[in-house]
């Protein structure tokens, strides 16, 4: 068969007629564009030069009218109304800043504690292509690493973007390329997209995630995640800065949608790390671990679940996984049509917890048990208590109708499964809601005494204040309230000395930025998770305010993972 070639105008004179055409007002014009510059015609003139392999030329053609087959595209997009609210999911201090280099901070507050040394990492989003008509919520933004260098006494912040595979295409692009959960039912994202693909600008076999969860750090890498997506490791350099080393590819080679949970947990004791994936297709969910090595060991399918539920959070113990099915299941299909969201809530479907060796090489030993009316994002700890029982530690959100609003309603809960009898107990610990808490990390799947939970009081990432609950006296022993407009985000518990392994639980720091929406200014605050007040050691005043985000973590300075004995081609990471 003859090779197919495009005879076409010269492409400096294609650029200077694609960039004269005016605005474009009906749909008999747009699609007249679409096929004029897709076919390689010009009206205007019908000069003919040198063949060009189709990809060279729509790669090319690309380049200089993406922005008017927007355009075009957008005239011509059906009149479907999304069900997806696009209202400002980027407003007030969840509105995006740009990168700041490592600047000095001024402490206005006590004295950062001498043996307080290293860095503190809050992730979040931030949308890099912030633009008219492009809708996007938080959840999509892209990842962005605030962090805190601690030394000394002394504090440099610094905020970079995490440099995914999207966020490097879409800037070298000028516009966004990879369609949102909130736009998949625009035809021209989609559009767009597809068309990016095809003309070879963008891979998908090199992923679509933000990287804007979270972070963790195992088997000495310190990574950044989205459960969409592979981690992307990253590097803290000396004088305070960030630096993406690139995506994690820990299979050895790019798999189409490979992706892994934004928590993985870590077992302090035998340095393992437990993960798993989800899917669209079957399997929906797929367990696995790493050994303290960082080496993948063998994938476990769980092929008990029977659709694509939202699957964010879940848990270790001693000798079990313990993973949430909620009444959350993902539906891309429906907002395409417009006619839902992409995690679409299912009244009639009952919430259940399932637990499986940690383990096991199959999912025959998997166990599930219904617990109606639970239903819960982030999983705190578990434990075992005894052979028979687990105990699961979660807020529990009354009704996801209303998940993400002022009226939510999260209970924090501790379940209690006897996995002889089947026989389940509930306890709510705290009559406020509560979110986004914090542990000792040293008690991951160990018996945990205290717990400290952000209090939110209006939206679902603003939190008015900080309790500490203890579970051994049932209730709230500690709180303090940031203050009239200000608001925080999840309270990390950061261990006095690291060294120290007969501390007691508790002994230790809460950190975390928090804003003044009245002042528009931003500190960090370090507060003695000990004090019945949570007393205030240190503040820290910011050179500029830090968005509301996500989840932190803290390294102690010898825990910083040096990188110089880890080349990146070790590290099997993709740029």
């Amino acid at each position: 068969m003859a090779s197919t070639k495009i005879y076409l105008l010269d492409l400096k004179d294609r650029g200077l007629a694609i960039s004269s055409i005016g605005h474009i007002q009906t749909k008999a014009e747009a699609k007249a564009l679409i096929t004029n510059i897709l076919q390689g015609r010009n009206n205007k003139t019908k000069k003919k030069t040198l063949p060009l392999s189709t990809s060279s030329f729509f790669s090319t053609l690309f380049s200089k009218s993406q922005k008017h087959l927007h355009n075009a595209f957008k005239v011509i997009d059906p009149p479907f109304h999304s069900s997806v609210d696009s209202c400002p999911a980027f407003g007030g201090n969840f509105a995006p800043v740009e990168e700041l280099e490592p600047t000095d901070c001024e402490v206005i507050m006590g004295e950062l504690p001498l043996t307080f040394n290293g860095v503190y990492i809050r992730n979040g989003p931030n949308d890099a292509q912030n633009q008219p008509g492009h809708l996007l919520d938080l959840f999509f933004g892209d990842g962005m690493l605030h962090s805190l260098q601690l030394s000394n006494g002394h504090a440099r912040y610094c905020s970079r973007y995490v440099k995914t595979y999207k966020y490097m295409i879409e800037r070298d692009a000028g516009s966004p390329l990879f369609p949102s959960a909130s736009s998949l039912y625009k035809i021209v994202d989609l559009l767009r997209f597809l068309m990016a693909i095809l003309t070879g600008h963008l891979d998908p076999m090199k992923g679509s995630g933000v990287a804007n969860t979270s972070l963790a750090f195992f088997a000495n890498k310190l990574v950044a995640l989205c459960e969409y997506d592979l981690p992307y490791a990253i590097n803290l350099t000396e004088n305070g800065d960030i630096e993406t080393l690139g995506r994690w590819e820990f299979d050895g080679k790019p798999k189409l949608l490979a992706n892994m949970t934004a928590h993985p947990k870590v077992d302090s004791e035998t340095k393992e790390t437990f993960a798993f994936r989800w899917s669209l297709i079957f399997p929906h969910l797929t367990f696995f671990r790493f050994d303290e090595n960082g080496i993948k060991q063998k994938e476990v399918p769980i092929f008990s679940i029977k659709q694509p539920s939202f699957f964010h959070d879940f848990a270790i113990t001693k000798r079990f996984a313990i993973f949430h099915e909620t009444q959350l299941v993902v539906s891309p299909m429906k907002v395409m049509m417009g006619r839902g969201k992409l995690v679409d809530y299912q009244p009639g479907k009952t919430p259940r917890i399932g637990v499986i060796p940690r383990n096991s090489l199959n999912d025959s030993e998997m166990k599930w048990f219904e617990i109606q009316g639970f239903n819960t994002i982030h999983i705190l700890n578990a434990w075992e208590n005894g052979d028979d029982e687990i105990v699961v530690l979660a807020p529990n959100i009354a009704s996801f109708y209303n998940a993400f609003d002022e009226n939510v309603e999260i209970k924090l809960e501790k379940v209690t499964i006897n996995m002889k009898t089947k026989n389940v107990s509930r306890n709510i610990l705290s009559p406020r809601n509560l979110d986004f808490g914090s542990i000792n990390p040293c008690y991951v799947g160990k018996e945990t005494r205290f717990t400290y939970l952000g209090v939110n009081t209006e939206a679902s990432m603003k939190m008015s204040g900080v309790v500490k609950i203890d579970l051994k006296m049932g209730g709230e022993v500690g709180r303090r309230f940031y203050g009239l407009g200000c608001f925080g985000g999840e309270p990390l518990f950061v261990r006095r000395n690291p060294e120290d392994t007969m501390s007691d639980e508790d002994d230790g720091y809460l950190v975390s930025y928090v804003h003044n929406e009245q002042t528009n200014e931003s500190k960090f605050l370090v507060m003695d998770a000990q004090s019945p007040e949570l007393d205030i050691v240190a503040m820290v005043k910011l050179p500029r305010r830090v968005p509301y985000g996500f989840h932190g973590l803290f390294l102690a300075k010898d825990q910083i993972p040096n990188y110089s004995i880890f080349p990146v081609n070790e590290l099997k990471c993709n740029t």
